[in-house]
């Protein structure tokens, strides 16, 4: 097992707190976790146990990584089980949202978002406006399973064409088809600064 590859050592994983209908999106969110292990990688999450969330943290566990949750109290019942909170690596138990987004910043080198809903879209935007404010320049990835983000992308390139994106430059999030590709393109971006070479890379933002 590799340790901190490229200085980037915890990745932010967004996603749903259910399975969703296209079992590729689970599959994709083991296929995630075991890379992230396999790498030395800690998961930051949103600390749910079931749905995708559960997934990826179960796939990081089972090959001998970190999953870190941070969940607000008042989600704890709704998204988790007591004992399998009680599973994870590391739990913080944040008083809201807002101090559990700050947290999940504070802690990763990057994100990386999988399929989910409209809280899972509502955190990686944030994490891009931050970006286009100039506040970090942490890697960013959308994992594009069966094409689920293709909407959101023509709806940016949209906003971008329209010229509300003055700052596009500072907005490039990766999109990446495949699961397996997700942790080789954000190594080999932190350690260039650049993304260009990778093949897996849409670039359409």
């Amino acid at each position: 097992m590799n340790t901190h590859p490229a200085g980037i050592k915890s990745i932010c994983v967004y996603c749903g707190s259910q399975p969703g209908r296209d079992p590729a999106y689970r599959e994709a969110a083991q296929i995630l976790g075991r890379s992230m292990a396999e790498n030395g990688i800690d998961l930051i999450y949103g600390g749910g146990t079931k749905g995708i969330m559960g997934a990826v943290a179960d796939a990081v566990m089972s090959n001998g990584g970190k999953a870190i949750g941070i969940i607000p109290e008042f989600l704890m019942d709704k998204e988790a089980s007591e004992e399998d909170l009680g599973r994870l690596s590391e739990l913080h138990v944040t008083k809201d949202m807002h101090e559990r987004k700050h947290m999940m910043f504070e802690r990763s080198d990057a994100f990386v978002t999988l399929p989910g809903g409209i809280g899972t879209l509502e955190e990686i935007i944030e994490i891009m406006t931050w970006a286009q404010l100039g506040r970090h320049t942490k890697p960013m990835v959308f994992a594009n399973i069966n094409g689920f983000w293709d909407p959101l992308n023509s709806l940016i390139g949209h906003m971008t064409g329209e010229g509300f994106i003055h700052t596009a430059h500072l907005v490039q999030p990766m999109v990446i088809n495949t699961a397996e590709a997700i942790v080789p393109a954000i190594l080999a971006k932190a350690l260039s600064g650049t993304d260009e070479g990778e093949p897996e890379l849409i670039k359409r933002m």
